[in-house]
């Protein structure tokens, strides 16, 4: 038979990639050469590996799948993306897809919708959950994200001082431990910072924050 579908499974939860493991290999056409634990492992060996498909959930310590996703991208735009998460939220949606994403499957999804889009992703086609594709059928017809706000949000406090360290290139995990918050915690401001502002990167939330006066640039560069 042809050579199998390399697929690279990146969660935090160790049982749920068991699982999913043990559904994709119970095809006779995918193979999970390599697991990862957060984002950027997930980096790391898609760059080792370089496998078909990456399988990335959201929700990650050390990188969030979003930002896993851009990375593995920049490094390699023909890297084949398939976002795999609970998350069903906007933000999340047009940040992974915005990131390069071809796919994005939810995990209440059965079995069988998982190993369809891991095949349509390894070809280049995009393979998208129907509750998603009816947000992205919303923003192509309005122009913007189903729920977008007309006005951004102001940051609260706390989220101006996860961005301001997260302009100086400190990690999540850097960051939580310099606020005295979890890595997931961080990880929420930060999808709640994207979300507000409607930007996909650090940078552009950065940038952003500093045209509408929220931080200085001397905050955002030090």
């Amino acid at each position: 038979m042809a050579d199998k579908i390399r697929v690279v499974l990146a969660d935090d939860h160790a049982v749920v990639r068991k699982g999913i493991r043990e559904f994709l290999e119970d095809e006779d056409d995918i193979e999970v050469v390599a697991e990862a634990e957060n984002g950027a492992q997930a980096v790391s060996l898609a760059r080792e590996y370089q496998p078909d498909v990456l399988v990335l959930d959201i929700q990650m310590p050390e990188m969030t799948g979003i930002e896993a996703a851009r990375s593995i991208k920049a490094a390699n735009p023909a890297a084949h993306i398939l976002v795999l998460t609970a998350y069903d939220d906007d933000p999340y949606i047009f940040a992974m897809l915005q990131a390069g994403a071809g796919g994005y499957v939810l995990k209440n999804a059965p079995s069988a919708e998982l190993v369809r889009a891991v095949r349509a992703v390894s070809r280049g086609g995009s393979a998208l959950d129907p509750a998603v594709t009816a947000k992205v059928m919303s923003q192509l017809a309005t122009g913007k994200p189903s729920g977008a706000q007309e006005v951004i949000e102001n940051l609260t406090r706390r989220e101006l001082d996860v961005l301001r360290l997260a302009a100086k290139g400190l990690t999540n995990r850097a960051i939580g431990q310099t606020l005295g918050i979890s890595n997931r915690t961080v990880q929420g401001h930060l999808a709640n910072i994207f979300g507000k502002l409607d930007v996909a990167t650090r940078t552009e939330a950065v940038l952003l924050a500093v045209k509408q006066g929220w931080l200085t640039l001397d905050e955002a560069t030090d």
